[in-house]
């Protein structure tokens, strides 16, 4: 039998969470001690909190007045509500709680049924059940009690770097398959933003946010860990950072970012990344390109599809990457150039009207030779000179996202651009270089 301890200061919120779990029909109550039971299996959540702030003395030094437990038999062993009624109470007994306002619950959301205890810590007098050595001191008495009841011997799963990641399953404990998906990533893998982090917990059906807010007039800033569906949708309810394990904490993961600074090296990805972009005929080709490379693309794109994120997660260096960090070629923008090409130049291909034959002009270019180009288009009507100007940049804007060194020698003598008069431009230029005399 595995048993885990968490104390804390939110007595309210490990009742709902138990309660609310109960009442849904996934489990019900077992037993309580000195808080009320009307033996339905269900709980009053008000009045269960009403009773257990009968026994929570007025001062206390003790920051987290307030203790879960769950004990975890081992998925083999079938047991009575009886006999985990009578586990529970022996346990909570040998831990020192046989005197303290708990209540005991049991939990049939998965197939192995287990056991969650909410206990205060803190007596009437406002002194507190130690915590020290209480790992060592749980453990043995679950082998007793192993013993005791015929129970098979059941150990904590280790999780190590080694460890197999797995998506989600909607059907096993979600809790459990977060906090393994949380802690292996966090062992493996190097980022630096929770952008970065997110994308490679997204590969698993799992998502991140920060929680920042102010509770009786003290800050606090926290993550939450959602479980996801393929499609991207929270199938459960939050877990806050503090119930998957230290290692999921927001201090835990500030500090990975930190640490990831100095040991990402950008240089294998960029390598293997503009390889694909040099060769690939499109942004599908150049996902898979990159597949075979053991390197995953997340793109992020806006109503319209375009582009306005990308990051690439190494699992040969165990990097996650923001494109802009790797250079302006592998950024959004760059990206959403090269693979929109075809639409933004169709977008933007401008509608030129036929002139119409003007005799002024051609007596003008009568007199001059005719060495005069015809490098101008008269613009419709309504449409002013400050209008030109503004959109005559728009053809050629994204010429400086992408690289065109992979153009063929030679086409570039068939690629489409303005057609300028320098005489004309260096007079322009050398009028806007005069100073301007003082506003009236």
């Amino acid at each position: 039998m595995v048993a885990k301890i968490s104390l804390g200061n939110s007595l309210y919120g490990a009742i709902v969470y138990n309660g609310e779990k109960i009442n849904k029909e996934n489990g019900r109550l077992l037993d309580t001690n000195k808080i009320y039971n009307d033996g339905s299996g269900h709980i009053d959540i008000k009045r269960a909190f009403a009773d257990f702030m009968q026994w929570m003395p007025t001062t206390t030094k003790t920051e987290r007045p307030m203790v879960h437990i769950s004990l975890n038999p081992h998925p083999d062993d079938i047991l009575s509500d009886a006999q985990l009624s009578a586990i529970a109470r022996e346990y909570m007994e040998k831990m020192g709680f046989g005197d303290m306002p708990y209540m005991v619950y049991k939990h049939t959301d998965i197939n192995r049924h287990h056991m969650h205890i909410v206990a205060l810590r803190v007596r009437t007098d406002g002194s507190c059940i130690s915590d020290k050595n209480n790992f060592y001191r749980s453990k043995e008495i679950t082998r007793e009690l192993e013993k005791k009841y015929g129970l098979k011997t059941a150990e904590r799963e280790k999780v190590t770097p080694d460890t197999p990641l797995l998506k989600t399953d909607p059907s096993g404990d979600l809790k459990k398959q977060v906090a393994a998906v949380v802690k292996i990533i966090g062992m493996r893998y190097k980022f630096q933003t929770i952008g970065e982090y997110n994308a490679v917990l997204n590969l698993f059906n799992v998502k991140c946010e920060n929680t920042d807010g102010r509770v009786n007039g003290r800050e606090y800033h926290g993550l939450v860990y959602f479980a996801l569906d393929d499609n991207g949708n929270i199938i459960a309810a939050p877990f806050k950072a503090s119930r998957l394990g230290k290692f999921a904490r927001r201090d835990a993961i500030d500090a990975k970012y930190e640490r990831a600074k100095e040991k990402i090296d950008i240089a294998p990805t960029r390598q293997v990344v503009a390889e694909a972009l040099e060769h690939c005929q499109g942004k599908e080709d150049f996902i898979a390109r990159l597949k075979e490379k053991n390197i995953d693309v997340l793109f992020r794109y806006t109503e319209d599809g375009r582009i306005y994120g990308a990051t690439f997660i190494d699992h040969n260096t165990m990097s996650v990457l923001n494109g802009s960090r790797m250079g302006k070629a592998f950024s959004a923008n760059a990206l959403n150039a090269r693979f929109n090409q075809t639409e933004n130049e169709a977008a933007q291909q401008p509608v030129v009207n036929q002139p119409q034959p003007d005799t002024r002009s051609h007596q003008q270019d009568n007199a001059t030779g005719g060495s005069s180009q015809s490098s101008t288009t008269t613009p419709p009507a309504g449409h002013s000179q400050a209008q030109s100007h503004a959109q005559a940049p728009a053809s050629n804007s994204n010429s400086s996202d992408f690289d065109t060194d992979g153009i063929l020698p030679g086409l570039d003598l068939f690629q489409l651009g303005p057609s300028v008069n320098p005489d004309e431009e260096d007079f322009v230029r050398r009028h806007r270089r005069r100073k301007r005399g003082p506003r009236r």
